[in-house]
C-alpha cells in the first residue's frame, strides 16, 4: 500500500484543509507537505490538497472546543515555525487531541506535545524581539518602513502590536527572507508583495528612497545611544544574549556614523 503524500498551499487554513480530508478518509500513512517545500518520497503518491475554508474553519472550531486556550496558541505558533516536517508533528498532535475527551495539550509525556510546546516557545520569543527590534525609517512617500529577516513567520503575530502602538502613521514591515509584509494604511493592515530595485539594500538608508530627516533623527539616536553607554560598564557577552547579533544590521544605532 502506497503512503499518501498530501500537498496543500503553505498556509495555515490549507493545512487545515489538509487535516480534515486526512480524518474525513480515514487516512492513516500519510505525510504532509507545503507545495513551496515538496521533497520527493519513495513509495508515496502526491496528492493536492485545495484548500476549503469551512472545512478548515470546522477543524479550528473542533480544536478550540477540546484545546485550552494556550494550547491553541501553540499549535499556530508552531506551525508558523515553519520547521522541516512540522505539518506531520502537528497532525500526529491534532490526532491525539481528538483521540480523547480530556484537554492534552499539557501532557508532556506526549512526545508531539512536548516537542509543538517547545517550538512554540521559540516562535514566541522571536516575536517579542521582533517587536522590539523593529526600526522604522521614513520614506519619501511619508511611510515608516522597516526591514526584518527572522528565523521564524512571525509577522502575523505582530501585526496587532503595531497597529495598536503606531495608530496614527503609516507604516511597512516586510521580512526580506519570505517576501512579504505588512501595510498599514491608518485603517487597517494588509498583506502585500513587493518588487525592490536590484541595488536596494535593506541595511542602508538610501537617499533615493528614504527622507531627509530620517538621516538627522538617525543621528540623534546613535547619539543618544553612544551617550548612554557607560564603557566600564559594558557586558558584551549579556547584550549579545539580549540582542543577538543576527538582528545587528537593521538596527539604527547599530549602523556606523
Amino acid at each position: 500500500m502506497h503512503n499518501r503524500n498530501l500537498i496543500y498551499d503553505g498556509t495555515f487554513d490549507g493545512f487545515l484543509s489538509t487535516v480534515f480530508y486526512v480524518f474525513e478518509q480515514q487516512l492513516d500513512a500519510v505525510t504532509i507537505q507545503s507545495e513551496s517545500g515538496v521533497q520527493h518520497i519513495m513509495f508515496s503518491k502526491n496528492e493536492t490538497i485545495v484548500t476549503d475554508e469551512l472545512k478548515a474553519n470546522r477543524v479550528w472550531k473542533g480544536l478550540n472546543n477540546k484545546m485550552s486556550k494556550s494550547g491553541h496558541y501553540q499549535l499556530y505558533y508552531a506551525f508558523l515555525s515553519e520547521q522541516v516536517g512540522i505539518e506531520n508533528l502537528l497532525l500526529d498532535y491534532i490526532r491525539y487531541v481528538f483521540s480523547t475527551d480530556l484537554k492534552v495539550d499539557k501532557d508532556f509525556s506526549h512526545p508531539s506535545v512536548l516537542k509543538i510546546a517547545q517550538i512554540a516557545k521559540m516562535v514566541g520569543r522571536e516575536k517579542h524581539r521582533m517587536e522590539a527590534f523593529v526600526r522604522f525609517r521614513l520614506t519619501k512617500d511619508v511611510i515608516y518602513f522597516a526591514s526584518i529577516e527572522p528565523d521564524f513567520n512571525v509577522l502575523p503575530l505582530i501585526s496587532k502590536h503595531f497597529k495598536r502602538r503606531y495608530a496614527d502613521q503609516k507604516w511597512l514591515i516586510y521580512d526580506i527572507k519570505r517576501q512579504y509584509g505588512l501595510f498599514y494604511d491608518l485603517q487597517k493592515v494588509d498583506i502585500i508583495a513587493m518588487e525592490f530595485p536590484s541595488n536596494f539594500d535593506f541595511t542602508k538608508t538610501n537617499t533615493d528612497y528614504f527622507d531627509q530627516q530620517e538621516f538627522e533623527f538617525q543621528k540623534l539616536w546613535q547619539d543618544y545611544f553612544k551617550s548612554t553607554n557607560i564603557e566600564s560598564r559594558k557586558n558584551m557577552k549579556l547584550h549579545i544574549r539580549h540582542v543577538p547579533k543576527r538582528y545587528w544590521k537593521y538596527l539604527s544605532e547599530k549602523q556606523p556614523y
